[in-house]
């Protein structure tokens, strides 16, 4: 492919979460990142400012929602507002990260849908569609009243651990939890392997989680699946469980490395060898530690940003390049 995109009316644009992703992303699709200065004012109020024409234009606008969180929200909308006073034609913001997104019902009395609340201000700032990776919970995109095209990273997991030998009956693919069984599910029918589930009960309130395990893991190469590794809490004690249960070996993967507070102190004190993570939320090095391997979704994004500019449909992208 040459390295020029033939619209000149696709523009992308990236804000500051995750530019060594949107310039990947930028790569796949052949054009230049556009040009805006995004500065803060000292009492923290952010200005933006885009330096070129963008009138008439089909912008892609690239941002992670992660930490610092309520930063990169404002960020995304005040540049949206930039975009639709500055007259582009159709605005798509490309989140590979959707923060919030944990905040998908009322779990107790009281408390507020922030998910939801999320969409509706990404809606009303003027998307006309949104792009993401991997939701916390897929009915989320039911909370927007635009397209949403959602991916999953699971093809690209695959790909990666086809090449590393993790196929078939000698590795099980486990949920660490049992909202996660639809995602290992999806993955251990592309490894060709059999799934397990641990099933975490608190026998009382401050009393320590029994992990019990759901599916036959003795001798076996254990791949624990989430879409996202926060404090590393849950995963870092599956994983102990997994070993006594008779593991031979556990790698962890997910599609979003939050890594808040202890998560990597945890991470390297665990029996997990390996950690595959995507790059949805920028790492920067002094937080890669030897355990996290990297596997990068620009060119997946790009594949679907040029695509959905295209009208051609992004199904073919949740299969792998190996079947």
């Amino acid at each position: 492919m040459s390295n020029h995109y033939f619209d000149p009316r696709l523009k992308i644009f990236s804000l500051n979460s995750n530019r060594p992703l949107a310039e990947k992303i930028a790569a796949a699709v052949g054009v230049e990142l556009g040009k805006c200065s995004v500065k803060q004012f000292s009492d923290g109020e952010i200005q933006i400012n885009i330096e070129e024409s963008i009138r008439g234009d089909h912008v892609y606008l690239i941002q992670s929602t992660s930490s610092p969180v309520n930063d990169n929200l404002m960020e995304l909308l005040i540049m949206m507002d930039a975009l639709r006073r500055a007259s582009a034609k159709t605005i798509n913001v490309v989140l590979p990260y959707y923060g919030y997104a944990r905040q998908d019902r009322k779990a107790r009395s009281r408390e507020p849908i922030t998910a939801k609340l999320v969409a509706n201000m990404i809606t009303a700032a003027g998307a006309d569609r949104v792009l993401t990776l991997d939701l916390h919970a897929s009915q989320i995109q039911g909370f927007f009243d635009i397209p949403v095209d959602h991916l999953m990273a699971a093809p690209l997991l695959a790909d990666y651990f086809m090449e590393h030998n993790y196929v078939g009956d000698d590795t099980v693919i486990v949920s660490p939890d049992h909202g996660g069984v639809t995602r290992a599910r999806k993955l251990a029918e592309f490894l060709g392997s059999p799934i397990a589930i641990i099933d975490k009960r608190r026998p009382k309130a401050n009393v320590a989680e029994v992990m019990n395990i759901i599916g036959n893991v003795e001798g076996k190469k254990c791949i624990m699946i989430d879409d996202m590794i926060d404090t590393a809490g849950t995963i870092t004690l599956a994983a102990s469980a997994l070993t006594e249960a008779g593991a031979t070996e556990v790698v962890a993967c997910c599609t979003h490395p939050v890594l808040s507070g202890p998560a990597l102190t945890r991470l390297e004190e665990s029996s997990i060898k390996q950690v595959i993570v995507t790059d949805s939320i920028n790492l920067p090095d002094d937080r890669k530690i030897d355990k996290i391997v990297e596997v990068s979704v620009g060119e997946l994004i790009g594949d679907a940003i040029k695509r959905i500019h295209e009208n051609k449909p992004v199904s073919p992208l949740f299969e792998t390049k190996k079947m």
